[in-house]
C-alpha cells in the first residue's frame, strides 16, 4: 500500500489495453503506475512522422460495435476523431470492370437488413448470391464461444456449405482476412462467426464503418497522456521491466532502473513478452502461449502528385491490393499542388513480408492503374513501405484453447493484450476488452483479496 494508503497497482505496457487498464483501476481508487520500454504510447497502433507526412503503422478502421473502444476514446474526448459513414458501404473494385458495392439498407432488422446488400453485389451471381445469403444465416446459429466451433476452420466450413472459391475471396475473404488478419482457409471458425455475428447479423448498424480522422498517435498517445495525467495516473516511458516478481504479499516490477512495489500488477504485453517476464508459478501454461505466434501485416504508401480516386477507402478482388485508403488530409499531404497520398493494407502478409520495398511499391502502383485510370498518368511521388511482422496473433482454429484468461495463479497479476481469452478478435476493440476484464480480477482496492495467492520463490 502506498504512503496515501491507497493500494497500488503498476501496468506493463501502455498500448490500448494498458490504457485501459490504467484508467479503470485510477477511476477504482488505485495509485496507478504505467511502466512503458518505448518513449510513446499506443503500442502497435501509432504514427509517426517522415519528409511531411503523419503515417500510420496500420491503416484501422473502427466499427460502431466497437463499443469498448469508442468508450475508450469518448472517456479520452477524442470520440470525434473517427468519422463514421451513416450506413456501412464498401466499395469493391476489380480491374477492367466496374466497381461493386456492399452496402447495408437503410432500413430493415437484422440479419434481414443483409439481403438486399447480397443482392445487389454484383461480383457474385445470383446462384452464389443466394447460397451465401444460407450460410450467413446457418454462421448465425453457430456458438462462437463453443470450443468445438473453435476447433474448425472457417474455410472447411464454408467448403461443407457449398461456398465456392470464387465466393470464399470476392466475398467471405474481404471482410475476415482484414479482420482476423489470417487466410480464410486457415481462419478460426468461432472468430470468424464472432465477426460476422456481431459486426453485420445481430444489428443493423453493427457494421458501419468508421476511419479515424486524425493521426494514429492523436488517440493512442497525445489523448492517452492528457488523460492518464487528469486520472492521476504516473507514466514512466523508456523503462524495460525485466521481471516481475510475486510473492503472498504483493509484487516486485524490476526494471534496468531499480524496482516498483506493487499490489497488483497487469501485464499489458504481448504474449512473448509476458511469458518472460512472469514466472512459471504465476503463469504455469505460459510455454504454450508460444503457439499462438503471428501474422504480418504490411502497408504499401503511395504519394502521387495529383488526385487518381474520390473513394474514401475500398476493397479489391482479383488485384495484389487488398484494401486502400486515402490518407491524404490526415497524413497531411494536402498542399496547393493536389496530390494524394494512398495506403494500402496488406493483411495476412507473411508471404510478401521480406519482399524489397521497391518490389512492392512497384507491383501496388501498376495495380492501382489498373483500378484507377487516372493512377495510370499520375507520378508517383514517393513510395515506401512499413512492415509490422507481429501485428496480431495467428487466429487460426484451434487458437481459442490457448489464449489464456486475464486471471493467473496469483490474484496479485492479471494478462491484457487482445491475444488473451476476450472472445474477440485480435482488434482495437479486443485490446480495449482485455485491460478492462484484467481490472476485474484484481478487483477494487477495498475488497482485494488474497486468500488466492501463491508464494513465488
Amino acid at each position: 500500500m502506498s504512503a496515501r494508503g491507497r493500494h497500488r497497482a503498476v501496468v506493463v505496457g501502455a498500448g490500448l489495453a494498458g490504457t485501459a487498464a490504467c484508467l479503470d483501476l485510477a477511476a477504482r481508487g488505485w495509485d496507478v503506475t504505467l511502466l512503458e520500454s518505448r518513449s510513446r504510447l499506443g503500442g502497435r497502433a501509432y504514427s509517426f512522422s517522415r519528409d511531411g507526412l503523419e503515417v500510420d503503422t496500420g491503416q484501422h478502421v473502427v466499427l460502431r460495435c466497437y463499443e469498448e473502444y469508442l468508450g475508450l476514446l469518448g472517456r479520452m474526448g477524442v470520440t470525434s476523431l473517427v468519422g463514421f459513414q451513416d450506413r456501412m458501404d464498401i466499395p469493391v473494385l476489380r480491374p477492367g470492370a466496374r466497381p461493386a458495392r456492399l452496402r447495408r439498407t437503410r432500413t430493415g432488422p437484422a440479419p434481414l437488413h443483409l439481403l438486399p446488400t447480397l443482392a445487389g453485389y454484383s461480383v457474385l451471381t445470383p446462384t452464389e448470391r443466394a447460397g451465401a445469403v444460407r450460410a450467413m444465416l446457418a454462421l448465425r446459429r453457430l456458438d462462437p464461444d463453443d470450443p468445438a466451433t473453435d476447433r474448425q476452420s472457417l474455410g472447411g466450413w464454408l467448403r461443407a456449405h457449398g461456398q465456392g472459391a470464387r465466393v470464399r475471396e470476392a466475398l467471405w475473404g474481404l471482410v475476415v482476412v482484414p479482420a482476423l488478419n489470417i487466410d480464410v482457409e486457415a481462419a478460426s471458425l468461432a472468430l470468424a462467426a464472432r465477426v460476422f455475428r456481431t459486426g453485420l447479423l445481430e444489428r443493423a448498424t453493427a457494421g458501419d464503418i468508421g476511419v479515424p480522422e486524425a493521426p494514429l498517435s492523436a488517440l493512442h498517445d497525445e489523448a492517452a497522456r492528457r488523460s492518464l495525467a487528469r486520472a492521476g495516473v504516473r507514466v514512466r516511458t523508456r523503462e524495460r521491466v525485466s521481471a516481475v516478481e510475486v510473492t503472498e504479499e504483493g509484487c516486485t516490477v524490476r526494471t534496468a532502473d531499480g524496482e516498483t512495489a506493487a499490489d497488483a500488477v497487469v501485464t499489458a504485453v504481448p504474449h512473448d513478452q509476458a511469458a518472460r517476464l512472469l514466472p512459471v508459478q504465476v503463469a504455469p501454461r505460459k510455454e504454450e502461449w508460444a503457439t499462438l505466434g503471428s501474422s504480418a501485416i504490411v502497408n504499401v504508401h503511395l504519394r502521387y502528385d495529383r488526385p487518381v480516386t474520390d473513394l474514401p477507402f475500398g476493397a479489391t478482388v482479383g488485384s495484389p491490393v487488398q484494401w486502400f485508403f486515402d490518407r491524404t488530409r490526415t497524413g497531411g499531404a494536402d498542399d496547393p499542388a493536389g496530390g494524394q497520398y494512398l495506403v494500402v493494407s496488406l493483411s495476412a502478409a507473411d508471404d510478401v513480408l521480406d519482399e524489397p520495398a521497391e518490389r512492392l511499391v512497384d507491383v501496388h502502383r501498376r495495380a492501382m492503374a489498373d483500378l484507377f485510370p487516372r493512377a495510370a498518368g499520375a507520378r508517383l511521388v514517393d513510395g515506401f513501405v512499413t512492415r509490422e511482422p507481429r501485428a496480431t496473433f495467428r487466429q487460426c482454429a484451434g487458437s481459442a484453447a490457448r489464449r489464456p484468461p486475464a486471471a493467473t495463479a496469483s490474484p496479485h497479476v492479471a494478462l491484457a493484450g487482445a491475444w488473451t481469452a476476450t472472445g474477440w478478435p485480435d482488434t482495437l476493440e479486443g485490446a480495449v476488452r482485455s485491460g478492462l476484464a484484467a481490472t476485474r480480477v484484481i478487483g477494487s482496492p477495498t475488497t482485494h483479496r488474497t486468500e488466492r495467492s501463491v508464494m513465488v520463490r
